[in-house]
């Protein structure tokens, strides 16, 4: 496909691609963070927290985040908040250190629990294979990255297309029901700000996807399609999710609830070949931000970093990430994903839209 080599799609659509690609993770293909942050809130309550809470703060937060990088040529988050934060830059790298662990922790607990419910493997089997998966793209580097990740993203909405349109051809009227008449309870405003939050402290795993960005009206512009890219997945998981609520909300794996409901046998396979991919891509993204905050040592020194240094930083985060997993899913997101996005508030959200938009009108 030429559209992705195109100066169009690198500058406006590609920082959004990879900023879903980060975003949607274990706990977002599996719908377990979608119900966590939003449907609990009831129907109605958890699309509002989605749409008018977590879009729009992802759309302001990366627009000033590409333009930012734009102007200052801060391409990786080391470089990014020395610029942003000074001396106090390393507050950011121990929320995302702490970010990763709980994402990779997720991921290794969705892997081996996708191959171990549809195909009856060995739990480890997955953690493995998608461990095999994301050393050889890390390894590769970021222009494989950047193709494998593009690639993935059409397959990935070809699929959640086709998801919603099942769910709404098998109980279309109960999503309808839920939604018009469904309860707004208390706390979704918190609950859209809390996952708006902390999934923007990836998007400096993204920076190395905006060095195709020249302008200010291309920053602006990427910025905005990406807080629409990202949350497009996540609203069509929701609108089929809503058609089995209350009982959904209690479900460790709600996709998977979902697709026994729906019955299509090659269809639920394809969607587990798709989720295992996601994961690959989330787990990619993150660790590439660290080799390049690693490599941005080695370049400060002249120097080339050794090639051996990708793939070792890489299998040694998942081998960590895998044992933090045995804590199980649903208490890695209600806690940890919970607790750390008021540190991203605080070392990123809220620097970059005053401090970061000052610097920005004042340099040349």
């Amino acid at each position: 496909m030429k559209i992705i080599h195109s100066p169009f799609f690198k500058k406006y659509l590609l920082p959004g691609i990879i900023f879903q690609s980060v975003v949607i993770a274990g706990g977002y293909g599996t719908g377990r963070e979608i119900v966590e942050f939003f449907l609990q809130f009831g129907p109605p309550g958890g699309l509002l927290a989605m749409l008018l809470i977590s879009t729009v703060l992802w759309s302001l937060v990366c627009a000033a985040t590409f333009e930012f990088a734009r102007v200052f040529r801060a391409y990786n988050y080391r470089t990014f908040f020395k610029a942003l934060l000074g001396r106090f830059w390393f507050l950011f790298e121990i929320c995302y250190l702490v970010l990763l662990m709980i994402i990779l922790a997720v991921i290794a607990s969705s892997a081996g629990s996708i191959l171990e419910e549809t195909l009856g493997w060995n739990y480890y089997v997955g953690v493995v294979g998608m461990m095999a998966c994301t050393g050889v793209l890390v390894f590769k580097g970021g222009k494989t990255i950047e193709t494998i990740l593009s690639y993935w993203s059409f397959f990935l909405y070809a699929v959640f297309i086709a998801f919603v349109v099942f769910s709404f051809a098998n109980f279309g009227g109960r999503i309808v029901a839920n939604l018009f008449q469904g309860e707004i309870k208390e706390g979704w405003i918190v609950g859209g700000l809390q996952y708006a939050f902390y999934n923007l402290g990836v998007i400096p795993t993204v920076l190395f996807a905006t060095r195709h960005i020249e302008t200010r009206k291309e920053a602006l512009c990427a910025g905005g399609l990406a807080g629409v890219i990202g949350i497009v997945p996540g609203l069509m998981i929701y609108l089929s999710l809503v058609g089995q609520y209350p009982d959904i909300v209690s479900r460790t794996v709600p996709i998977n609830f979902i697709l026994g409901i729906l019955g299509f046998a090659v269809f639920q396979l394809v969607y587990q070949v798709m989720l295992f991919g996601t994961l690959v891509e989330t787990s990619t993204g993150c660790i590439h931000a660290v080799n390049e905050r690693v490599r941005s040592v080695y370049d400060q020194k002249s120097k080339l970093m050794p090639p051996w240094i990708r793939p070792a930083l890489a299998i040694a985060l998942l081998v960590l990430g895998a044992l933090i997993a045995r804590f199980g899913l649903i208490g890695l997101i209600a806690q940890g994903y919970g607790s750390i996005s008021w540190g991203f508030l605080l070392v990123f959200v809220l620097p970059v839209l005053t401090l970061g938009v000052w610097r920005i009108t004042r340099a040349r």
